[in-house]
């Protein structure tokens, strides 16, 4: 995990620590969490929502972090209301704390906790229409002062991962990342082949031993379906033994 090593991480902390840097302070940041998957697509909306530790087996210092930042309900509720007017059910959650899809990066990005954060879940059909069509209707977002974050991976095959005993570059790791590259971020593109290749995803070379299961890389579909452009590659170095990458829209 980043935040109790550097040591894998070095590269990956140093841009998320230094990216803030490079836009405007937002108002509030919208998370879109590969960690949270539901029925109906759901939106954190407690004013203080607690920490979520959703995960096992790390050390028991990993149980300690805190990100105290406030909630938005107002936001949330607007959220809400955007989406149920495209067509897509959407519910409220008073509930839900922060997972750790927000406040492992974010801890490294916005360390004072003083800007208002939320979640949005996926779907748990992991459709990825769905997901290009939930960013399309919250697209209208693009207009405020918000970061929306799609927090994955973009290699997300732990097994192979905690089976990895060398540096070499994974061969199937790097074929995918390429055409990630070239999906996201090739001028010769245009939107529609663009979101084919992002429906189709499961096409690509070596996509399934990348992601075995796609919640990691639907996050990415949601913010291509907010901008429906061409992406900036902003990041891609080796992070704990495999070629991993970010985009910005």
């Amino acid at each position: 995990m980043p935040l109790l090593s550097e040591d894998g991480y070095e590269r990956m902390n140093s841009f998320l620590r230094e990216f803030p840097s490079t836009i405007p302070e937002p108002e509030a940041i919208v998370v879109i969490s590969a960690h949270w998957e539901e029925p109906v697509v759901s939106i954190t909306a407690h004013k203080n929502p607690p920490m979520l530790y959703d995960y096992k087996g790390f050390p028991p210092e990993s149980y300690q972090f805190n990100y105290p930042a406030p909630g938005r309900p107002r936001l949330a509720s607007r959220i809400q209301a955007m989406l149920e007017t495209a067509g897509i059910e959407a519910r409220l959650d008073y509930e839900r704390g922060f997972d750790h899809g927000l406040f492992v990066p974010l801890m490294l990005m916005y360390p004072a906790a003083n800007i208002p954060c939320l979640q949005i879940s996926l779907s748990s059909s992991l459709d990825a229409t769905f997901h290009i069509e939930l960013g399309r209707a919250l697209a209208p977002l693009k207009n405020e002062n918000l970061l929306i974050l799609g927090s994955g991976f973009s290699f997300h095959n732990m097994q192979v991962m905690m089976g990895k005993q060398d540096d070499t570059i994974d061969e199937k790791n790097r074929q995918f990342e390429e055409w990630l590259a070239q999906t996201c971020s090739d001028p010769d593109l245009d939107l529609n082949e663009r979101e084919l290749r992002l429906i189709e995803w499961d096409r690509a070379p070596a996509a399934r031993y990348c992601h075995p299961r796609e919640e990691h890389l639907l996050p990415l579909h949601v913010c291509f379906g907010m901008a429906r452009a061409q992406a900036t590659k902003v990041f891609q170095d080796v992070v704990s033994g495999f070629i991993s990458s970010a985009y910005q829209w």
